[in-house]
């Protein structure tokens, strides 16, 4: 089974000379959820603006679902919704109407049926003669999702779809999120908390300076690039770890009652620097602890230290 969208060698060069996508090659899979993390200005928006047909490639092909995005812009584009960071819409339309009038523009038939579900998936129903300029800000961000919703797209982009917006709606769209995938469709996001990657996400991009440095299941990027730490919790003070130590590169709190000790997560216990050997040194060096516990690297850490790496 070919991707649902595959980008090849894809570049973009404004007319000021700025290059906001250099050589990105990317495939997304049918029905995943994939997560596009990058710091502000890696080229997150743009590589979405422009698989979405809005930004026009300087060099590359896009596929979506087998159609090239530049020679087969309506069937390639028909395929996807996108719901912006800004809404764009006539503020004096009410719910109902803009929401059907952007189904229309992807050539559909009129589904009254169809706009009700969406509205009423979204918490808008009550809400569909209203105008949109009486909406509060969560209520427009839900109408967004709505108007990318409204033609039944195959593949939904999210760019930064929870910024801003209360806890509740953050709770509904994530579980929206879930229906729609349960249901088939492919959800590219990109997102600033990185929590929600991490809970949402099949797998990991990571963009920086408008190229891919990362692509990986989630699961197995927490396996391979997550760290663990090891507190000891000491019976005593400690001013200073001792020399023969130094090869763990423990830290000490800053009152002397704790230990860290960071390690790959899959170092194998027979490995010098590991915790078996750890706790043999400690002891033969009369250090002695009252308690000990583990921690695993979020993916915020995995994150920050891709970036700061490749800085």
């Amino acid at each position: 089974m070919h991707p649902i969208i595959s980008v090849t060698a894809l570049d973009k060069t404004y007319a000021s000379g700025f290059r906001a996508l250099k050589n990105i090659n990317l495939e997304i899979r049918n029905g995943e959820i994939f997560a596009l993390l990058g710091p502000n200005g890696a080229g997150k928006t743009t590589l979405i603006s422009t698989i979405c047909g809005i930004v026009n490639p300087t060099a590359g092909s896009i596929l979506v679902d087998g159609h090239d995005i530049v020679s087969d812009y309506r069937a390639a584009r028909s395929i996807i919704g996108l719901v912006p960071q800004e809404l764009t819409t006539d503020a004096f339309e009410t719910v109902w109407a803009t929401v059907s009038f952007s189904r229309g523009l992807f050539g559909k038939r009129p589904n009254p049926r169809h706009i009700e579900k969406v509205l009423k998936d979204l918490s808008l129903w009550d809400k569909k003669d209203s105008k949109i300029m009486t909406l509060s800000g969560g209520m427009k961000r839900r109408l967004l999702i709505a108007k990318a919703l409204s033609h039944e797209p195959r593949v939904l982009f999210l760019d930064e779809p929870t910024a801003g917006v209360d806890v509740v709606l953050r709770r509904d769209m994530w579980e929206l999120v879930r229906r729609l995938r349960a249901s088939g469709v492919t959800i590219i996001l990109t997102t600033h908390y990185i929590d929600e990657a991490e809970e949402m996400a099949d797998r990991i991009g990571v963009i920086n300076k408008g190229e891919i440095i990362l692509v990986e299941d989630k699961a197995e990027l927490m396996r391979k690039l997550g760290k663990k730490k090891l507190t000891l919790q000491l019976k005593g003070t400690l001013e200073r770890i001792p020399p023969g130590l130094f090869h763990y590169r423990l830290e000490l709190s800053s009152d002397g009652t704790e230990l860290i000790y960071t390690y790959d997560s899959h170092a194998t216990t027979g490995d010098r620097t590991g915790i078996g050997a750890l706790l043999q040194d400690l002891t033969e060096a009369d250090i002695r602890f009252k308690d000990l516990h583990t921690t695993q690297s979020s993916l915020e850490d995995i994150f920050v230290t891709l970036v700061r790496d490749r800085k």
